[in-house]
């Protein structure tokens, strides 16, 4: 007698693969490894894969982190439109302050200074030497005084065009006052003394009464002359004279005596 089983045999099947859940999406995980490595790799080691494939997911996702992380972060540009440029305004220089000074030459011709005032001839003369300029009074009996820029050059040494040298220049100025003629010559007298000759002997120890009252005239009129002169009849301020402490009057009346001058000659003077 055979027993049989009340139920049917069970059939069994093959075995069936366990559901992937929407975390495991072999895509999203691939997204994640590029865009985000760190939440890539997590769920790499937690999906299905092989572990070969999870190593080198891991292994190349890492180093692509790496390599955008250490990356120098791209610089900002500027917005849209032109840029504005700096305008540089270079400011002015001067070129005298810039260049070097120009040394003074060490020699020059000598400028002709005649007829020119003493101020002027100064002034050009000045500029081409290192010492100091020479003057003298044209005339040998007119005294030069302290402030002459106004009298005028009559003689100037060396002259004109001549060589001067900025050191040893050692010039020369003859001058005569404002309105004073030049002489021909230096070493003139503006003023000479008037040279008293002795009259003429006509030879008579006597005359006619006409003759005898002329004399006489002319003997009285050369005394009154002289007493009304004051000695030696008219002379000129500043001129030499020949005899100290003679005395004489100018052509206005004004009292003159002969005594030593500034230069130790004896000159007329008040």
């Amino acid at each position: 007698m055979s027993t049989s089983s009340p139920y049917p045999p069970h059939s069994y099947g093959p075995p069936t693969a366990p559901s992937r859940r929407w975390w495991q999406h072999p895509a999203l995980i691939i997204a994640l490894l590029i865009f985000i490595p760190p939440a890539g790799i997590a769920l790499a080691w937690m999906s299905p894969w092989k572990q070969k494939t999870k190593v080198i997911a891991s292994a190349l996702a890492l180093l692509w982190f790496l390599f955008v992380l250490f990356q120098d972060p791209p610089k900002k540009e500027a917005a849209a439109g032109p840029k504005p440029t700096a305008t540089v305004t270079a400011a002015p220089t001067s070129s005298a302050a810039t260049a070097e000074p120009t040394p003074p030459p060490s020699e020059a011709p000598m400028p002709g200074v005649v007829t020119k005032t003493y101020a002027e001839a100064s002034s050009a003369i000045g500029k081409l030497i290192d010492g100091d300029i020479r003057v003298y009074s044209a005339y040998t009996d007119v005294e030069l005084p302290k402030d002459h820029d106004d009298w005028v050059v009559c003689f100037q040494g060396p002259t004109a065009n001549s060589t001067l040298v900025r050191k040893d220049a050692n010039p020369r100025l003859h001058l005569v006052a404002p309105g004073t003629a030049c002489p021909t010559s230096k070493g003139t007298e503006l003023h000479p003394e008037p040279t008293h000759e002795p009259a003429p002997d006509n030879g008579s120890t006597g005359g006619s009464g006409t003759g005898g009252s002329g004399s006489s005239d002319d003997s009285s009129s050369s005394s009154g002359s002289s007493s009304s002169g004051g000695g030696v009849g008219v002379v000129h301020p500043g001129s030499f004279c020949g005899t100290p402490g003679a005395t004489g009057v100018t052509k206005k009346g004004t009292p003159m005596i002969c005594g030593p001058g500034s230069d130790g000659r004896n000159r007329w003077h008040s």
